[in-house]
């Protein structure tokens, strides 16, 4: 369907670029061209009618408007689209993401007559301006951002309608729903409180007229399948941001082939990956397992696992990449060599920094013990802000020598969504820190340390005569061709039997305090562009702090490096001495060890902030890690390890074998 041939005027092809073409033209030109909708001919026709043919497609202008005039092209009047039909106007506002006359327009919708009822409004204008959203988008002409603004209308209007509709839905005895392209369910797994590339998902799911039930975070199975019954889901979504989400995704996957179901379930989440689906969760359920990368990509793969004639070729695809993935994966465990955990220390032991050399003698910090920080200005942490991460949430690359921020402005094809995208971040920040709706919390804590073997001993006082906690390490033990000693993060402590005085830091950080009421006001709002705003904003404040405080660490509270001077570039990229690594990440990859941070600076009680039953962090938008200071240290990944090691880790921690392999499952070189 749509058009197959046509003839056109070269020399104009090239005046008239596509860029610069009216946009209201060239909605109706591509309703033709793609065989939008039904009626395209004739409103091509009626909009043809309106146009002074000696106005050119890329300065339009109206019938009896004068040259100069608004609407007359040249500098548009920007609310020319204003006196179109009230639907029109709807649906332009919907593709333009224009939230601010939606409610008077969808009221008008209902009342004049033009639509017979609720539904129909959905089904017509609001149906008709997503689906020029959804093509836009999966054409790469229209940008995350756009998409989240036109969803917030689509919200408004629908919003709007629904108490109407209700009220029409029982006279009618029950009837009623508007159509759906299926029903997606989507959740974040037990223990993980990471939503933000989730609440995308949904949002641009729901712009693509998919029904998106999102039952939230922290989601225990039970309460996943049993949601997937009650809703009838043809789909199901499954998000996680911290390593132990890999396993509960894993348990509702086995769950899942239990009870017999075969709806597809998608993954997504910053920790999953498209090795981690082939080799542990695609055997575990028949249903049909696919691991979507982005929020791009979730509708058009949505969009054909709901293709009754394609749906099983595209899963049977898959299922064959990823039985080839999974066989790839094991051949290499079986080629990758390892040492065992004695050989790794004896390797490490050959090339240990000595901590009474000068230039390695600890430092000792200006206090032990812990220090909160409570209600930090929120204007001291902004010219921290790390704003790559944020436009990578929102899906805007740049291509070189445009990638990074700011350089990402001047790119040809998101620049201008960028740059106004850092307006709307910028005036967000403004109002929040003018109103104080979020509060910034940190804790820092310095203890007399010492490493003996793997493990990192804190004491109660400088005595060092009695340990309070053990903080445990793990070692690199896959072989290397070089000859790199095979690191832990005990490597970086004096040891207890050199006699020298050392010491460990440790942080967290939130600026998420006050987060949940901003978002639920925005979402009351069907405001989904200004809560996934908010979220973003609360991640880089929170990763800002962080580095503010590692800065006043360095040159103050610690002071092993007071004349650095360092700019946020230089930060950026870890010019400075020490680092600040955290557990559940590659240098430390146990979860489990936040416990202790919490435990020995009573982090709950001081600045607020909770671990859930899988160690992620409540409020979400939180931070933390050890501070090393010694000029030794550097980040690392430990990387696969083997049973020897895991072995000697669980008597280490006290833990029954079985419970450590659970919690460092991601880098197991072996098969439980």
């Amino acid at each position: 369907a749509g058009m197959d041939m046509g003839i056109v005027n070269a020399a104009q092809v090239e005046e008239d670029k596509y860029e610069l073409l009216d946009k209201e033209l060239l909605e109706y030109v591509e309703d033709v061209l793609l065989n939008r909708c039904s009626n395209s001919t004739e409103r091509m026709l009626e909009f043809a009618a309106t146009i002074d043919p000696k106005s050119t497609p890329t300065k339009l202008r109206k019938k009896g408007v004068e040259v100069g005039a608004p609407g007359a092209g040249g500098k548009p009047d920007a609310k020319a689209w204003r006196s179109q039909p009230v639907g029109k106007r709807l649906e332009h506002a919907l593709v333009k993401g224009i939230d601010e006359f939606c409610i008077a327009d969808t009221e008008e919708c209902r009342t004049n007559g033009t639509f017979p009822s609720p539904l129909q409004i959905i089904e017509g204008p609001l149906m008709d301006g997503m689906n020029v959203v959804g093509d836009l988008f999966g054409a790469g002409k229209m940008f995350l951002p756009q998409v989240i603004k036109s969803a917030r209308v689509m919200k408004k209007s629908v919003g709007h309608l629904i108490p109407f509709m209700e009220e029409e839905r029982k006279r009618n005895g029950g009837t009623g729903e508007a159509s759906n392209a299926g029903v997606f369910l989507i959740a974040t797994v037990k223990g993980d409180v990471h939503d933000i590339g989730k609440n995308i998902v949904a949002v641009v799911l729901g712009c693509n007229n998919f029904k998106v039930i999102d039952i939230g975070v922290m989601c225990p199975c039970k309460k996943i399948l049993d949601a997937v019954a009650e809703n009838k889901a043809d789909i199901l979504g499954l998000s996680g941001l911290i390593t132990p989400s890999l396993d509960e995704m894993v348990t509702v996957a086995k769950e899942m082939e239990k009870m017999g179901l075969k709806i597809p379930l998608l993954i997504g989440g910053a920790t999953t990956s498209k090795m981690h689906t082939a080799v542990k969760l695609a055997p575990n359920y028949s249903g049909g397992v696919v691991h979507v990368l982005d929020a791009s990509r979730a509708v058009p793969v949505a969009q054909v696992l709901m293709d009754k004639n394609k749906r099983q070729e595209f899963l049977d695809d898959i299922k064959d990449t990823y039985v080839e993935m999974s066989e790839e994966f094991y051949a290499g465990l079986e080629d990758r060599r390892y040492l065992t955990i004695e050989k790794s220390r004896e390797s490490a032991a050959k090339v240990a920094t000595d901590f009474t050399a000068p230039e390695h003698t600890p430092v000792t910090p200006k206090f032990c013990g812990v220090r909160a920080l409570v209600d930090v200005p929120i204007t001291d942490v902004l010219p921290y802000i790390d704003w790559n991460p944020f436009f990578q949430v929102w899906q805007l690359r740049g291509r070189y020598p445009n990638r990074g921020f700011p350089k990402l402005f001047n790119d040809e094809t998101v620049g201008e969504e960028a740059k106004k995208l850092h307006e709307e971040a910028l005036a967000m920040l403004k109002m929040i820190t003018d109103k104080k709706r979020l509060t910034l919390n940190g804790i820092i804590g310095f203890y007399p340390a010492n490493s003996v073997g793997d493990d990192i001993e804190v004491y109660t006082d400088e005595t060092r005569t009695t340990r309070s906690h053990t903080f445990h390490t793990l070692r690199q033990q896959a072989e290397k061709d070089t000859d790199e000693p095979y690191m832990a993060l005990s490597d970086f402590i004096a040891p207890k039997s050199s006699g020298v005085k050392d010491y460990l830091g440790m942080f967290v950080a939130t600026s998420g305090i006050g987060l949940d009421e901003l978002t639920a006001e925005f979402k009351a709002a069907n405001d989904d562009y200004s809560y996934i705003m908010a979220e973003a904003l609360a991640d880089r404040l929170a990763e800002a702090f962080a580095e503010l405080m590692h800065e006043q660490v360095r040159k103050e509270h610690w002071g092993y490096a007071p004349d650095e001077k360092f700019d946020n570039e230089d930060l950026l990229k870890v010019k400075y001495q020490g680092i600040r690594p955290a557990p559940g990440y590659p240098t430390q990859p146990d979860h489990t060890e936040k416990g202790t941070m919490w435990d020995l600076m009573n982090v709950h009680k001081e600045i607020g902030v909770e671990l859930t039953d899988s160690f992620a962090m409540l409020p979400a938008a939180s931070v933390s890690g050890m501070y090393f200071a010694g000029k030794c240290s550097q980040y690392f990944n430990v990387g696969k390890i083997t049973t020897d090691q895991v072995k000697e880790y669980a008597v280490r921690k006290k833990q029954e074998f079985a419970v450590a392999e659970k919690w460092l499952s991601p880098i197991l070189s072996y098969e439980p």
